[in-house]
């Protein structure tokens, strides 16, 4: 396949090449390719290496978003994608969909693989790796975040190596993922009854017990959690008598509620 990637006036030309539906390898100028393919469906690109002696190999996250499985290649991935398919504004997510090329300043073709898209409610979308740190990929991983942004910033996307979570709110996630499913939101009723239970901030259990029996409830309650049906600040650990509350607007304003709810300012 010829690698078409010239350096222009004012910027980089950047190509985009991508696996269509029947398997066969394309390559667009980055704008139209942008217009053209729908990320969130592409298969990826390029597997993810499986090294000897790694505890933690490729594996695949199965997304309340889509319904459909995504493949990842390390823990922070993972992270990242659980972080993702509980953001309300996203709407697809598909991993390295998509091969950047374009020309450095020596003339070599260089390439890279972001490692996650987004798409969002709006129609745009992100471009994101995953680094275990800050500093993981070195001085070409930075090199290449500046290339990225631009050609993302023309089209009105966004690209951005992903930060872990806090250990709290990552420790968090990973307890509610467990009950994302929605064979967990129980009957008929129930997420109305949990809304009724939590329209005012009050601790986990207590909420719980007013609805009925835990054995059943909890769970649907976690759900919930997860959805955005219910609330609590997701920085504090989560436990029986953590404050959790219902919001109209699921994800948005929570915090707020329950700071106050404990006498403490609002944030900021």
């Amino acid at each position: 396949m010829e690698q078409r990637a010239v350096n222009e006036r004012g910027g980089v030309s950047v190509e985009a090449a991508f696996a269509t539906a029947a398997g066969q390898v394309t390559q667009l100028p980055w704008d139209q390719a942008t217009t053209s393919a729908r990320f969130e469906d592409l298969a990826p690109v390029s597997t993810f290496p499986v090294v000897p002696g790694r505890r933690w190999g490729p594996g695949w996250w199965w997304s309340t978003t889509t319904g459909r499985h995504v493949v990842h290649g390390s823990a922070a991935m993972r992270t990242q994608l659980m972080v993702l398919d509980r953001n309300p504004d996203v709407t697809g997510l598909s991993a390295r969909p998509v091969r950047l090329l374009w020309r450095g300043p020596d003339g070599r073709v260089r390439s890279w693989v972001p490692q996650l898209f987004a798409r969002y409610a709006d129609g745009t979308g992100l471009l994101a790796d995953c680094p275990s740190s800050p500093t993981a990929g070195g001085d070409r991983a930075q090199q290449v975040r500046m290339v990225l942004e631009a050609a993302c910033a023309r089209v009105g996307w966004a690209y951005r190596r992903l930060e872990p979570p806090p250990p709290v709110v990552a420790a968090n996630l990973r307890w509610l993922v467990g009950y994302r499913h929605p064979r967990y939101q129980g009957p008929p009723g129930m997420q109305a009854a949990l809304a009724e239970a939590f329209a005012a901030p009050r601790p986990l259990a207590d909420g719980v017990a007013a609805v009925g029996d835990s054995l059943q409830v909890l769970p649907a309650a976690y759900h919930a959690l997860w959805c955005g049906y219910l609330a609590a600040p997701l920085d504090e650990p989560l436990h029986e008598r953590a404050l959790i509350c219902a919001d109209a607007a699921p994800g948005h304003g929570v915090e707020r509620r329950l700071s106050n709810a404990g006498g403490e300012p609002e944030r900021g």
